[in-house]
This record gives structure tokens, sequence and C-alpha cells, in this order.
């Protein structure tokens, strides 16, 4: 994983908590989990694991564990708790009584950094739906004073409505304002989609799990200067170059999409669903994965279902094995193209460095390949300009 950022000396201090049970791939370390607190701008205080059947009802972890998250939470001076695992409004309500401060899951946190990162109109929309989506199930948790009536002279709803049913009335008609601008968002999108295809493109879209080094490759094969950093969800908002392929003699269409994780809270992947229609609608995916990171097979996996949440299930993919400079030399293939297994499919794989440059030119040899199965080469005789000059050839 990434090298924990820099956070300042005031940052708000957390105790991290997971719950295994019995589910495949537990993070037994609570590692990416600390990696998202770190990213929203938390520091780690402490971190608490327990095994248990199932979820207790009313407090997730049962009573004798909160007690020891409590006294956890006391000793450090920690000033919330963060569950690893998505809480239900009720739990979420009778941990903070019991806690005695604040408590929140990996949904809340997803989205609080989602919403410190998203910069494009439609990335702080698709934000706004996802939260006005949570925030409509967590209203009878988080504000008691929602419950005095709200009826009478002078005061907005019917006689007797509640407050709480009132607030609940007004985020129902903020989700529906929100995602009325969203569709606004996806006919435009459509549009520029259909222009692209009339253009006889080939349309080409990044994704891979958050960390793998999507932007450093995007960066690297067009000369970009998107954002790219080593920490969880560097980016969010879809960004789209020419890149023109020696080989192929003509230019194709590079999209760098958000990155996925491990259980995406799914009001994300439907908020998300206009950025994400880059995958869906792209003739070919680059499924870019962290080959030093030693959980990437399940990193694999991961994308993999959300893919098929999305319907881009069946388009078109080429592996790419990146980082493979971090790698030790046993570790390393012998040879820079190959194939592999995803989903019972044979796919090519291709081992390279986004930040050294070795393999690049074997991927822009295979990508000019596929360009050319399925528009042909492009006649030099007729050829347009050439992309300017902040592209790479191949």
């Amino acid at each position: 994983m990434s090298s924990s950022p820099t956070r300042p000396a005031n940052a708000p201090s957390v105790v991290l908590v997971g719950v295994d049970f019995n589910t495949p791939h537990f993070d037994s370390g609570l590692v990416e989990l600390g990696l998202l607190a770190q990213t929203a701008g938390y520091t780690v205080a402490d971190r608490i694991t327990c095994k248990r059947r199932a979820p207790d009802p009313a407090l997730f972890v049962g009573s004798g564990k909160a007690d020891e998250i409590a006294m956890v939470a006391q000793s450090t001076g920690a000033a919330e708790v963060l569950f690893d695992q998505a809480l239900s409004p009720a739990q979420q309500r009778n941990l903070e009584r019991h806690l005695g401060r604040p408590v929140n899951d990996r949904t809340l946190l997803i989205l609080e950094i989602f919403a410190q990162r998203a910069r494009s109109h439609e990335g702080k929309l698709q934000v706004e739906l996802a939260r006005l989506q949570y925030l409509s199930t967590r209203l009878v948790r988080r504000w008691s004073h929602l419950e005095r009536q709200s009826g009478g002279i002078g005061m907005r709803g019917g006689p007797g409505e509640t407050q709480i049913e009132l607030d609940r009335r007004m985020i129902g008609e903020a989700i529906k304002r929100t995602r009325d601008r969203l569709d606004k968002v996806k006919k435009q999108r459509a549009t520029q989609r259909r222009q692209r295809e009339r253009r006889d493109a080939f349309n080409i879209s990044l994704v891979g799990y958050t960390n793998a080094g999507k932007s450093s490759l995007f960066n690297a094969l067009v000369k970009a200067r998107s954002y790219a950093a080593d920490q969880l969800f560097a980016t969010l908002d879809t960004t789209t170059r020419q890149l023109y392929l020696g080989d192929a003699g003509r230019s194709v269409s590079l999209s760098d999409t958000v990155g996925f994780i491990r259980d995406l809270p799914h009001g994300l992947v439907d908020a998300f669903a206009a950025t994400l229609k880059e995958a869906v609608d792209a003739d070919l995916l680059l499924h870019v994965v962290d080959a030093s990171n030693p959980d990437h097979p399940e990193q694999i996996a991961s994308v993999q279902s959300v893919l098929h949440d999305i319907g881009a299930d069946q388009v078109p993919q080429v592996l790419v094995f990146n980082k493979v400079d971090a790698l030790s030399p046993e570790r390393r293939s012998l040879q820079v193209v190959d194939t592999t297994e995803v989903d019972g499919q044979i796919v090519p794989r291709v081992h390279l460095s986004a930040h050294s440059g070795e393999g690049l030119p074997a991927l822009r040899a295979l990508l000019a390949e596929r360009a050319v199965q399925m528009l042909g080469a492009h006649d030099p005789t007729t050829s347009h300009a050439m992309p300017d000059s902040g592209n790479l050839s191949g």
C-alpha cells in the first residue's frame, strides 16, 4: 500500500474498528481503513479487531467489545470511532450513546474523501447525490431535536408534522433536484460520445483499484498533467485525452476514471454512474493493477465486481501490471507481454512501470494492434493533423 501522507499536528484522532465475520480476505491490520482515514485528514490513535459469527443487532460488536472500544477511545483521547464495515442507523446511534463520541463507518468515510476531492461540476453533483442518499437514512440517529413537533402558526409543514418528517421531505426534494441536474450532465456526455463515434473513434478507459497508478500511466501515455499522488482517490473526475499510436497511424481516445475500492458503497456506484459510463461505453479497458501489492488478486476481484455492477464486465480488457520496478527480481515476469485469466476469460497482460517507462512501448504496440483490428489502419494520404506535441507517439 501507499506510504502515509503527512497530516497536520492538529488532525483529529480516531480509533479504527474491524470485525471478522469469517469473510475472505479480512484486513486484520485495518491497513486500507487507516489509509482512508489519513486521506480524509485523520490520525490513527489505535486499531481494534475482533471475530463474530454475525453482527450484534444493537451494537454491531456486542456490549463487551463496545466497552473495550470505549476504554481505548478514552485512554487515547480519540475524537471519533471508525468502523470498517457499514453500520445500520440504529447501530450507529446506539454505539454513539455507548461510546460517548461520534461513530462513523467506511461508507461515510469514503463519501467524505470524495467530497474533498471532487473538482468538476459533475463530480460535485455526484458526491452531493450520494451524500444526500446516505443522509436520508441517518436522520433518525443524528439529531434528537428533530423529534420535536414543528406544526403551528408560522411554521413550515402541516399541523403536527414532525421536524424529522419535514427534513426528510426536504432531503427528498434535494435528491430529486440533484438527480435532474445529473441527468442533464449525462445527456451532455451522451452527445459527446455520439460525436466521438461519428469520428470513427476508438475509446479506451483506464480502470483499476485506487492507488494502482492509473493517473500516472495516463500521464505517461499522453504527457498530460493530471493530478497523481501516492494516496487513495487522488483523482475523482474523468479526464479524456487523445493518444496518437504510430503503429496504427491514428489517434485513440484515452479516459482516466475514478479508482475502485473494496466494498464501494452502492450509493456511490449509482451516483457515479455518469462518470463510470466512460468504462461501459469503452471499446477497450486497461485494467491497471499494482503488481507490488500482495493483495492485488483481491483488488482485481473487487474491480471486476464493480465492472459487473455497472454493466462493463463484457468490455474487452488488457490487464496492466504496473509498478514492476518495485518488485524484487524473483517476483518479476520473464516476459513483458503474456496472458492471464480473469473471470474465466484469457486476457492479455502487460508488465510495465508508468514511473520508469519500462514496458510502455509494448503497451502502445498492443493498443495499436487492437485499434487496427477494430478500425483498420489509417490512410496516411487522408491523415488529419497530428495531435498536439503534448501527446506521445507509439
